[in-house]
């Protein structure tokens, strides 16, 4: 999926350079490309990583999942197993969708569930239903299955829904997010293997997790949960959540051990799963790395594991320009900084259009006004920055200058939670579209050297 920055200002050709590393980092996790990399086929053979299948001996073998990436990972999966592959059901995010022959494809709503997506999770139940003791499940999971893949436990969808609205806008983590998701669920926290039992279950993750934990990733649906009630109530207390009387009585049932735990590591359900993870963070921000080296750049990948306030994170990012042109450390101009990861943003009580790429680059934009030389870009990798049609921005430091020449306010703006409109008008947004493909976000900071040729032809 090719980047539409429509206004390639105020330095074109460097833009068309940052460009053409994040789009290397993009097609580095290509989903159908990974899973194809992982699941290979030789004649009777299934290899799902380094676990073999014996086909000859398995009656049927279903894929069942979700996630933004479900429609690719679909069609891999169909092109490897052919005949082998009896149907199933993966449920992708509206606007995610593509042709496949065996396997339905649900649309549903994200980042808030919605009740295609309940729909969905009742008919992918159905379908491992079907599933017996020589069967074979794959699933197929990536980011946004815990928004996708739901089947509600004992609340209605609008607690549901009011209780993943309350989880996103108060700071939580996607680790603390997840695990009261999970309890919350029919469907989350290994319940999705336990449903699918006797058969035998492999998964196949491409993660959107900072350190692709999997038991966090789209709520690991096929793998013990490690976390418990106590745990889910703890985040309750520790963001002081406004939740609705039904989630609130569920949580302290099973506090009060009146209901079981999830499936946990090692109960005796997982001990034949095969968990494989096919692509993440760290492979996009690697294949970042590769291509600004070949375009010039002294180049460093200093972390996939950044997490916290998107401004926090941003103040870090200008800093790091700013050592590198006081000092050349810890790489001199010009230099491509890289750093993965997820970071939060905590809504106050004005929330305009935006999300935390956006937010993270428009702080950015606020420190660097009036500097020379620096530009600062934060990319959602699955093209979809929060509740916008944005990857996130691309600044530096005639942002706030633009901005004001529209009558803009950046700081206003950001107090707001509003960097949606502010880039846009500023022609400083990122838009890819859906990449159907989602490995957490990537951070670049570009410090160009001080008389870097600007003027030859875009690459």
């Amino acid at each position: 999926m090719a980047f539409d920055l429509r206004v390639l200002s105020p330095n074109p050709v460097a833009r068309q350079r940052y460009l053409a590393i994040m789009q290397a980092a993009l097609e580095a996790v290509d989903p159908y490309h990974a899973v194809r990399h992982q699941l290979r086929r030789d004649a009777a053979t299934l290899w799902v990583g380094n676990r073999s299948y014996d086909l000859g001996k398995i009656r049927k073998v279903w894929v069942v999942g979700a996630g933004k990436a479900g429609a690719p990972m679909a069609q891999a999966a169909e092109d490897v197993l052919g005949d082998a592959l009896a149907g199933g059901l993966v449920i992708v995010k509206r606007g995610h969708m593509a042709p496949t022959r065996r396997v339905t494809l649900v649309e549903a709503g994200h980042p808030i569930p919605d009740q295609a997506g309940v729909d969905g999770g009742r008919q992918l139940l159905a379908v491992l239903a079907e599933a017996g003791a020589a069967d074979l499940v794959l699933a197929l999971l990536s980011g946004g299955g815990s928004a996708l893949l739901e089947v509600p436990a004992a609340i209605s969808l609008a607690d549901l829904q009011a209780t993943t609205d309350a989880l996103l806008g108060c700071g939580a983590t996607i680790n603390e997010i997840n695990c009261l998701r999970k309890h919350l669920s029919l469907v989350k926290g290994g319940q999705l293997a336990r449903a699918a039992a006797p058969a035998q279950v492999a998964t196949l993750v491409l993660s959107d997790v900072v350190g692709s934990p999997l038991d966090v990733i789209a709520s690991g649906p096929t793998v013990g949960d490690p976390s418990s009630w106590a745990d889910a109530w703890a985040v309750v207390e520790r963001y002081a959540l406004q939740l609705p009387a039904a989630v609130l009585a569920r949580l302290e049932a099973g506090r009060q051990g009146l209901l079981a735990e999830t499936p946990k590591p090692d109960d005796p359900l997982f001990s034949g799963a095969t968990p494989c993870v096919v692509g993440d963070n760290r492979v996009a921000a690697l294949a970042a790395c590769r291509q600004a080296e070949a375009l010039g750049y002294q180049t460093l990948l200093l972390s996939t594991f950044v997490e916290g306030e998107a401004r926090t994170v941003a103040g870090l990012a200008v800093a790091l320009a700013r050592e590198i042109q006081a000092s050349g450390h810890p790489c001199p101009a010009p230099a491509c900084l890289v750093l993965g990861g997820e970071t939060t943003v905590t809504l106050g009580a004005v929330a305009g259009q935006g999300g935390r790429n956006q937010e993270l680059a428009l702080a950015a934009a606020c420190l660097l006004a009036g500097t020379h030389g620096v530009s600062v870009a934060a990319l959602a990798t699955d093209g979809s920055d929060g509740p916008t049609d944005s990857a996130g921005g691309l600044v530096d430091g005639t942002t706030l200058q633009r901005g004001q020449a529209l009558g803009l306010a950046a700081k206003t703006a950001l107090n707001n939670h509003a960097a949606y409109p502010y880039l846009q008008r500023c022609s400083d947004l990122l838009q890819t579209g859906p990449t159907h493909t989602n490995v957490n976000d990537l951070i670049f900071v570009w410090v160009e050297a001080p008389l870097a040729d600007t003027t030859g032809p875009p690459l």
